[in-house]
């Protein structure tokens, strides 16, 4: 079958990427349905599976990819067979049940990945548990593996892990990234006030178009003073980032009293320079998030189904072009998703 492969660990990555036509197709287990493929997207985690993960063994080649829809054409055993013709999106994050250990309680999820600790999405077929897939109609199919992981990640972070109410005033630094762009959608949904951060002022034009209420150009130094100017002094509710250590003191700086910092990433690196002076005495919060369940999924995709959210879409490539794709995200150059369509 065709697909996108990554052919070794490496950085950068896209000099490693190809376009094939030969690889062997995938076959449902038990339990498991088989998607053909009509868009997949990509996301920085495909970034990190091919520099390398720690603790994660990669048969190379790899495909990548935990962004995914398509059209179910066969199933494992075990599942219904009305699944067979249905349009489908992925959550790609699947919930393992956690070995218990006598006289602990459960430490928390423990998530497997497609796309990162199996292959993914980036690929003529996909297959995933059943369990781990909705139905979504005709819904347009580029649009729809935009939204999905980005969206999923941005709802946890902020309506599960920070407890997001309307009227907030929501910071969220580096626009133009999937998930950044998804926080601004979702804060605005909730009615929120927002202020966005990025180093390209071309990002910071396109932000207010989408209805960023304020715009701040990082150039380097320390910008929370002007996010303290935004608000009359006092400070963001909420911080929603994904940028890590380029922006974390800055971020910690603009929280407001009893304020929450919330993070999916680090793309910057994670050993971030602190404050805990401010963090105690402001009792400030500092939260960890990481994608969503299938409640998550299925709470933010049916906003997707009703049009009151929508993914920002930067470019679309034919699979051919992936060299291409995982360079312009590499060089940080979109302002939405890059989407290949099958």
């Amino acid at each position: 079958m065709r697909a996108i492969e990554v052919l070794r660990q490496g950085t950068p990555v896209a000099p490693n990427v190809r376009f094939t036509g030969g690889r062997s197709e995938c076959v449902p287990a038990p339990g498991e349905l088989r998607v053909r493929t009509e868009a997949s997207a990509l996301n920085h985690l495909d970034l990190w599976v091919g520099r390398g993960l720690p603790g994660i063994d990669v048969n190379w080649p790899t495909v990548g990819g935990s962004d995914g829809v398509g059209i179910v054409d066969t199933v494992g055993t075990g599942v219904d067979a009305a699944w067979v013709g249905k349009r489908v999106i992925l959550n790609a994050a699947v919930v393992r049940p956690e070995s218990p250990r006598p006289g602990h309680a459960p430490s928390g999820e423990d998530i497997f990945m497609i796309g990162e600790h199996c292959p993914g999405t980036h690929a003529e077929y996909f297959v995933a548990p059943a369990t781990n897939v909705l139905a979504i109609g005709d819904i347009d199919p580029v649009h729809a593996a935009a939204f999905g992981l980005t969206h999923l990640t941005a709802w946890r972070m902020l309506v599960t892990r920070a407890r997001l109410q309307a009227g907030m005033t929501v910071l969220i630094p580096g626009i133009g990234g999937g998930v950044a762009l998804a926080a601004l959608g979702i804060a605005r949904h909730f009615g929120c006030t927002t202020i966005v951060t990025s180093r390209h002022a071309a990002k910071l034009e396109r932000a207010k178009t989408l209805g960023a209420n304020v715009t701040i150009l990082d150039t380097g130094a320390d910008w929370s003073r002007e996010v303290r100017k935004a608000t009359a002094g006092r400070g963001v509710d909420i911080v929603a980032e994904s940028v890590g250590k380029a922006v974390h003191l800055a971020c910690i700086k603009s929280l407001a009293r009893g304020g929450t910092l919330v993070t999916c990433g680090c793309t910057t690196g994670p050993d971030g320079t602190t404050d805990l002076a401010r963090i105690f005495w402001n009792q400030l919060s500092i939260i960890g998030s990481t994608m969503g369940s299938m409640d998550e999924f299925r709470g933010v995709i049916a906003l997707l189904q009703s049009g009151a959210l929508r993914a920002t879409v930067d470019e679309v490539f034919q699979p051919a072009a992936a060299e291409a794709a995982y360079a312009r995200l590499e060089a940080g150059e979109q302002f939405g998703k890059l989407v290949f369509q099958w």
